[in-house]
């Protein structure tokens, strides 16, 4: 009788210890844990700083702009998913390509591709969703010739949508991955 008190005790622990295990911890829309804003500054990437190089001799104006843009983190930092889809939209080749071209030039910089989905679904099958876009991601970045060392795959699932709301509009906001520098 008093091993199944024991046991009892024991099961109720261990599943509250879980419960607070999956518990959400906040952070912000673009999934930023630290606060900062997510694409206005940050790390210079945007503000118009580049990594200090200067133009030599040689070097005409159009090489130096060349030069700037692929010191820059890209500006567009998030690209979003069809409904239960983790393939990636034509539209945002592009923007995968820079981010590509971005690390293949900085083999120092990492990126945490963090995937997200919609609240539709349950928990678990969001987050799985989820880790199933950022890795469609980083296959295409690995096909691009970025090393699999610069990147790491995080998934939210529904848990941090970047707009609250039941429309149409904000489900597609919240199925995306999100590059963290």
């Amino acid at each position: 009788m008093r091993f199944d008190t024991y046991l009892k005790s024991l099961i109720i622990a261990l599943a509250l210890a879980l419960v607070a295990g999956c518990s959400s911890t906040g952070g912000t829309q673009d999934g930023r844990m630290d606060g900062a804003d997510g694409g206005a500054t940050g790390q210079g990437a945007t503000t118009g700083q580049t990594s200090g190089t200067r133009m030599g001799q040689g070097q005409t104006q159009g090489q130096g702009m060349q030069g700037q843009a692929q010191a820059r983190i890209p500006d567009q930092r998030t690209i979003y998913f069809d409904y239960d889809k983790d393939t990636i939209r034509p539209e945002f080749e592009s923007t995968l390509n820079a981010h590509a071209q971005y690390l293949r030039s900085h083999p120092d910089a990492n990126v945490v591709l963090k995937g997200h989905g919609d609240e539709r679904g349950t928990r678990e099958y969001n987050l799985g969703l989820g880790e199933r876009r950022a890795k469609s991601v980083e296959r295409y970045l690995a096909v691009q010739g970025v090393s699999d060392s610069q990147m790491e795959i995080v998934s939210y699932g529904e848990e941090r949508p970047a707009v609250d709301g039941h429309s149409e509009d904000a489900y597609a906001q919240n199925r995306r991955v999100v590059f963290d520098y």
